[in-house]
């Protein structure tokens, strides 16, 4: 029998997001955040399995094929089992490697995954091809690739004859692989050792990829059909269901897990929390952490800004002036930015404060509300600008559209469609207020990374939004609505106008906070508390 004491030294990361590799939200600084800080732990050796996708170039990322451990003279490639309803069949897989920041990096290379353009949905370039590939909308075959992907990293490690000490399954894409090791005989005896957690970085509807198709979650799976049945949500099988049972859960902040659980809010899950509750499964909750250094102020050349500044110092912010001054002038109406989609532009004037937003543009994400409560606050008042820079569905792109072509909002509203690394930088540094009007959030990472470059957050007082303080490190408001929203908004932009002073000590403040909660050197050791718990709880069991 283990003890509290379980050393943790192999840890094995499954996602279908990563870093610069690979990414379409948080989910990629998570996981590449984590995995880079627990590799730098003397002694542990970190492993990521991600799918190799079709927008992909391994060679050019510095990937190279894996070499067959039995025969090095060639390339690894092998079968995995992907049947459907009344047809047995086989997916081939080959596999490139690369060792980055001390964190080993698989890609699995599969005619299924290399035919995608984009991580989860269709892109424009696949709708002008094929017209029912409707950019935006989600794979056809989701599914079948998650569960490549998870059978696929199975068979990957058993052939290299890993044996690790956890495997940390990253949201519903991952879900199964815990239930699948805990009922196939093979992988049963084969991870006798090996704990299993699954986070929850998001359990909104149509986060859980879940299928109505119940023969084909069978078939696929290989799981029993008893255990199927007992793992739908809404007549759905439900990875997360699937996967509880044999790992430690957890959801990325403590007041998420707890408003799953606990709260009506859950209803916007299906009920999943609830359903986990009444199965005594816990629900752990760990807040995300950040590394500031990969949001550096302080290094303009590594964060891509215009000039350098410190929101930890006394000082005003001279450098952050002249990033304002910069990207407005960048987003005068004779310039152009290759990739994004820019509607409407921003006069070349810093003095008044810049109100900014960067995400998917989706109900979640509250933009409905947004655009209402812009669409107010800028027939009250003359004195702030808005930017937002991200994609999601065209209804609320062309509400967006509408709103900066208006005559009256011309030099005051900037659209752009699309997302660049170095551009959300530059954003970040040169805006004043950084809105976040999301219906539910699970954790946020855009608070911390507008905090790090002296962008207060606006926020609604949801899951894990808690973490912004009210009057110290940005401004929240605890009913969502539209009338809410332009409140607080408001209240900053008066402060703004009346104390820069105060706004000063916010900046410094929200810094401070980071560096004492919440970054990944510090959240790491909590998930390294979760590892140890799973990989008792499996040594207990065998």
């Amino acid at each position: 029998m283990a003890t509290e004491q379980t050393g943790i030294h192999e840890i094995w990361m499954v996602s279908r997001e990563y870093g610069n590799v690979a990414g379409a939200g948080g989910v990629k600084d998570v996981v590449s955040q984590l995995a880079v800080t627990l590799g730098r732990w003397s002694g542990r050796s970190v492993h990521v399995v991600l799918p190799c996708y079709g927008f992909m170039d391994p060679e050019e990322l510095g990937f190279s094929l894996l070499a067959d451990p039995l025969h090095s003279e060639r390339n690894l490639e092998f079968e995995v089992d992907l049947n459907y309803p009344k047809k047995e069949r086989r997916e081939q897989v080959r596999v490139w490697n690369a060792k980055q920041e001390r964190v080993n990096i698989y890609l699995l290379d599969a005619e299924r995954f290399r035919e995608k353009k984009n991580v989860y949905t269709y892109t424009a370039e696949e709708e002008a091809s094929q017209s029912w590939q409707v950019k935006g909308d989600g794979h056809y075959d989701y599914f079948a690739m998650n569960i490549l992907l998870q059978k696929g990293t199975l068979d990957l490690m058993m052939l290299m004859d890993a044996h690790p000490d956890v495997i940390h399954c990253h949201d519903g894409h991952t879900a199964v692989l815990p239930a699948m090791i805990s009922e196939h005989p093979g992988l049963r005896n084969y991870f006798r050792s090996t704990g299993c957690v699954v986070t929850v970085h998001n359990a909104g509807k149509g986060y859980h990829q879940e299928v109505a198709d119940i023969a084909f979650a069978h078939s696929a799976t290989g799981l029993p059909l008893s255990l199927i049945l007992h793992s739908r949500l809404d007549d759905c099988f439900d990875p997360f269901l699937a996967g509880a049972t044999s790992a430690v859960m957890n959801t990325v902040s403590e007041n998420y897990a707890r408003e799953l659980r606990e709260t009506d809010d859950d209803r916007l899950t299906g009920w999943l929390g609830h359903v986990l509750l009444e199965k005594d499964i816990v629900l752990e909750g760990v807040t995300n952490g950040i590394d500031p250094d990969a949001f550096p102020p302080t290094d303009h050349l590594k964060s891509g800004v215009a000039a350098s500044f410190d929101p930890l110092g006394n000082a005003p912010l001279a450098g952050k002036k002249k990033c304002k001054e910069a990207l407005l002038q960048l987003l005068s109406k004779k310039n152009k930015i290759d990739g994004i989609r820019q509607s409407g532009f921003l006069d070349a004037d810093a003095s008044n404060p810049l109100i900014t937003f960067i995400g998917r543009l989706n109900g979640q994400k509250g933009v409905d509300v947004l655009t209402t409560a812009l669409k107010q606050l800028l027939a009250a008042r003359t004195d702030f600008c808005f930017l937002l820079l991200g994609t999601g569905s065209r209804q609320d792109e062309e509400a967006l559209v509408r709103l900066a072509g208006k005559k009256a909002n011309l030099g005051r509203v900037c659209i752009l469609r699309g997302f660049d690394t170095t551009l959300a930088n530059k954003v970040y540094a040169a805006g004043d207020f950084f809105v976040i009007p999301s219906r539910y959030e699970p954790c946020g990472l855009t608070d911390f990374m507008a905090q790090l470059f002296g962008n207060l957050p606006i926020v609604h007082h949801v899951g894990g939004l808690v973490k912004v303080v009210d009057g110290k490190t940005g401004f929240s408001y605890e009913k969502q609505s539209t009338a809410t929203l332009c409140v607080t908004v408001e209240r900053a932009l008066d402060l703004f106008a009346t104390d820069l002073s105060a706004i000063r000590m916010m900046q410094r403040q929200a810094v401070e906070l980071i560096h004492k909660r919440y970054t990944w050197k510090t959240v790491s050791k909590k998930y390294l508390q979760l590892y140890k718990k799973a990989k008792n709880q499996k040594m207990m069991a065998s």
